[in-house]
């Protein structure tokens, strides 16, 4: 079971009903806690996530004398989808940023501030890394004046006002996360049915991580960080820090390690490549993500202290396909 607290926290969701969302509601009421969350379709979300979960349309529904301890903002529309026209970007900002916004702007009226908050965001903020750029990207790599990384810069921002609320904001940058929802289950269909091979030059990294180090990591950060957040350099005296951590497991692999590693297990064969040019064909610019990727090693939680519990590909998969 995954430990957050010895005493019974009340937490605030966004993003409740989706892959990790879900995950991490049933983590936090295993172990005791109260959970709230906002949503879009409140009817929607108490059916999913159930009884004991409160679910609301506006955060203004939530009681002004109820303490809310910890804030987990994984809102966000898929990145993944239709092309980046002007109007999508539009709805990408607004399902982020704009939302991210709001939440600030409660915390800022809320009688009782949160201990923390934890919000969402992407590797994608270090822009792409040519296939065969072996270089390893650490919290403090820069952002690329590219699109998804303009994105989550944005949103990081937006989520770093709370810190003028005097609440410290952790910010996770989320590599591909391995479970059995999200992304995983359509990776892994052409190698089940003997397709499967490299994409691309399948020299381009991915860094990923285990869902259950995903929710261990979180509850890490609430351990270790609730109103103790140092502060970053620069920041006016008393406030606290908003700091940027990469969820991703140490041990990133090109897409052709990757694909490797999944036939072996799943005793398939990967001898299928699939050529770049009509995955660019069509996703556009989206086609970046998984024909470049970047090499992204998880410094700040290993910093921290936090130990994988599934640092290496093979035993993550594995643990997965087992299931």
């Amino acid at each position: 079971m995954i430990h957050f607290s010895d005493t019974p926290l009340h937490a605030l969701l966004t993003g409740g009903t989706g892959f990790i969302g879900q995950l991490l509601v049933r983590a936090l009421l295993a172990d005791g806690h109260r959970v709230s969350v906002l949503s879009r379709d409140p009817q929607h979300a108490a059916r999913r996530l159930g009884a004991q979960v409160h679910c609301v349309e506006r955060l203004d529904a939530l009681a002004a004398d109820d303490r809310v301890d910890l804030v987990v903002n994984l809102a966000g529309a898929r990145i993944v989808g239709p092309r980046w026209s002007d109007a999508r970007q539009a709805e990408l900002r607004r399902s982020r940023v704009a939302l991210t916004g709001s939440l600030v702007d409660w915390i800022g009226r809320a009688r009782h501030k949160p201990a923390l908050l934890l919000s969402g965001s992407a590797i994608g903020y270090y822009g792409i890394q040519a296939s065969g750029v072996d270089t390893e990207l650490d919290e403090s790599a820069p952002a690329q004046p590219i699109f998804m990384s303009d994105l989550c810069r944005e949103w990081e921002q937006a989520a770093g006002g709370a810190a003028a609320h005097g609440v410290p904001v952790a910010c996770m940058r989320f590599g591909l996360v391995l479970g059995h929802g999200g992304a995983l289950p359509m990776m892994l269909l052409p190698i089940r049915l003997g397709l499967g091979g490299r994409l691309g030059s399948g020299r381009q990294w991915t860094s990923w991580i285990h869902v259950h180090d995903v929710l261990r990591a979180m509850a890490h950060l609430w351990q270790i960080n609730a109103g103790t957040l140092p502060k970053a350099r620069g920041a006016a005296a008393g406030r606290p820090a908003m700091r940027p951590y990469n969820f991703t497991a140490p041990q990133a692999v090109t897409q052709q390690q990757f694909a490797a590693t999944a036939a072996r297990i799943l005793h398939r064969p990967a001898l299928l490549p699939t050529p770049g040019w009509p995955v660019r064909l069509a996703l556009g610019a989206q086609a970046d993500i998984v024909l470049e990727g970047q090499r992204v090693v998880p410094a700040a939680l290993l910093q921290s202290g936090f130990h994988f519990e599934y640092p290496e590909l093979a035993g993550a998969l594995e643990a997965l396909c087992a299931d």
